[in-house]
């Protein structure tokens, strides 16, 4: 069974940044190369927000509302991929998931994952 597991979390002042990564392990069948990867993020009373997805050939996509902010990026070779996030904003806030399906991006739509990690929470103070 493929497992995700994020890291790089924390509690930042606005205007700081992270860098999100997430490990992915247990390719029985599949091949990480095959995924299409991304990030979400979901804070209490909110909606699940779909962010940034990287495709199998690494091309990338974005939500409008972090589009200059947040970089997706891969590493194939370490079966993780990553999210930085740059000019944190207190309303940015929230825990952060990593997910991924097997496949093209462009089988699926922006928000939608069949799988996820547990979520690593940024906490961003003003």
């Amino acid at each position: 069974q493929v497992k995700f597991m994020e890291s790089g979390g924390g509690a930042v002042q606005s205007g700081g940044s992270l860098r999100l990564s997430c490990v992915a392990s247990g390719f029985t069948y599949t091949n990480y190369d095959d995924y299409c990867l991304g990030w979400y993020r979901q804070s209490p009373g909110k909606e699940r927000e779909a962010l940034a997805r990287i495709e199998t050939d690494g091309t990338t996509e974005y939500a409008g509302i972090v589009k200059d902010r947040f970089t997706i990026s891969r590493d194939n070779v370490k079966n993780t991929h990553y999210l930085e996030l740059n000019d944190l904003k207190p309303e940015d806030t929230a825990m952060y998931f990593c997910a991924a399906n097997h496949g093209a991006c462009a089988y699926y739509g922006f928000g939608y994952w069949g799988e996820w990690g547990q979520g690593t929470q940024v906490t961003v103070s003003a």
